[in-house]
């Protein structure tokens, strides 16, 4: 396991109620409430707040990788992550998909700025080896 030598930021979070509850950060900026996947009550569920923030964090190191060959991401840049709970047993799992936009970049460019991310991303990182995971270029070339 990595150790981290210098840390950037951190994120802090006080939640309550688990699935029906909140979250607030420590900084206000988020302050949602919880709901069960599926469910009718109001409030996102932490699935979409992990799709929300591997997606992110994904765009932002495709850029990095992009920046290394002296190219820009396309502005329609976009990831449509969906990461699926799930049941084996009696045992809870997650798997994702990566569904990767950039329309006007070639396929063999686009290709290879989503491998050397997906290389990069801490999300991907984190997940790498613990669930499944499918990277889909959905939109390439000319935009």
């Amino acid at each position: 396991m990595t150790t981290i030598e210098k840390v950037l930021y951190t994120g802090k979070t006080r939640t309550t109620g688990g699935r029906d509850g909140s979250a607030r950060s420590s900084d206000a900026q988020l302050d949602i409430k919880l709901s069960p996947p599926g469910s009718a009550h109001a409030g996102t569920n932490p699935e979409q707040l992990f799709a929300a923030g591997w997606s992110a964090c994904f765009i932002g190191a495709m850029g990095l990788a992009a920046g290394k060959r002296k190219l820009r991401l396309p502005g329609e840049t976009a990831v449509d992550a969906e990461v699926d709970l799930g049941v084996t047993g009696d045992a809870y799992f997650l798997q994702a998909r990566l569904n990767i936009s950039l329309p006007g970049l070639e396929p063999e460019v686009a290709r290879a700025l989503v491998e050397e991310a997906h290389q990069t991303c801490p999300y991907s990182k984190a997940t790498r080896g613990n669930i499944n995971v499918e990277l889909n270029l959905v939109q390439v070339g000319e935009a």
